[in-house]
């Protein structure tokens, strides 16, 4: 699963959660790229304050130092819970999430805090891509995603990019809600903080809703976003950053 990096030196975080050989994947970091000031430097995002010339150059730089066999299918993400199936177009769909059934399509989706959840079958045939913020999560965007992928749960495999964590991401009484009206259970990822509010876990509300779909091999799931401004945007830390990608494909 780990791929080598060619001679730019993008940042790359694979995607380590036990598909076959054939399945690579992961989440780029910000280095390696051409965009400048709090966008530095290795933006992915056409969405945002940055030059176009920048932004093209960071995707192509993406594509020759990870080998790519095609051009990302780039999502119009709008936190909800909408799927596409990549049948090779080079469209950007309005969704949330994204299956492939080939070799050489490659998922892609952008995050800045929300958390990018990969799923692979354990045959490496059917590979899934999905952007859950929380708003995605509580709308059912991993459900679908699972749904849209035609197997049991038992039959898939799963990997958390990098996401805020939990001790710096403070939601409000709206977020828990949201969750705990469905799940009661949900309510273990919400800590009381002394300003009244709490501190969510988007992990372990991940976490839930795999379980509870039937996927018990999760990987990943350590990162903080906010708190390692080293390596990664955040959309809390700083709204005028920008995004990185999580990408995933199967090598023909």
């Amino acid at each position: 699963m780990t791929l080598p990096v060619a001679s730019a030196g993008i940042g790359w975080l694979p995607a380590e959660f036990g598909a076959p050989s054939a399945v690579c994947g992961g989440t780029t970091t910000r280095d390696g790229g051409l965009s400048r000031g709090s966008l530095a430097s290795f933006n992915l995002a056409a969405h945002v304050a940055d030059d176009p010339a920048a932004v093209s150059a960071n995707r192509a730089r993406l594509r020759t130092d990870l080998a790519l066999p095609a051009e990302p299918l780039w999502l119009r993400q709008v936190h909800g819970a909408e799927v596409v199936v990549h049948d090779g177009s080079r469209s950007a769909p309005e969704a949330d999430a994204a299956v492939a059934f080939e070799p050489g399509r490659v998922l892609a989706v952008l995050t800045a805090d929300c958390l990018p959840v990969a799923f692979a079958s354990r045959d490496g045939t059917r590979l899934g891509l999905a952007h859950a913020g929380w708003r995605g999560l509580a709308a059912g965007v991993l459900d679908r995603t699972v749904a849209a992928l035609g197997v049991s749960g038992a039959d898939l495999l799963a990997w958390l990019g990098p996401a805020i964590g939990a001790s710096a991401f403070e939601v409000g009484d709206e977020v828990r809600v949201a969750f705990v009206a469905g799940h009661a259970a949900d309510a273990a990822a919400f800590t009381p903080n002394e300003r009244g509010r709490w501190q969510a876990d988007l992990y372990a509300l991940a976490r839930a809703r795999l379980g509870r779909l039937g996927i018990s091999t999760v990987a990943g799931g350590g990162e903080c976003t906010f708190r390692d401004a080293g390596r990664f945007y955040s959309h809390r830390r700083d709204p005028r950053g920008g995004r990185m990608a999580t990408l995933l494909w199967r090598r023909a």
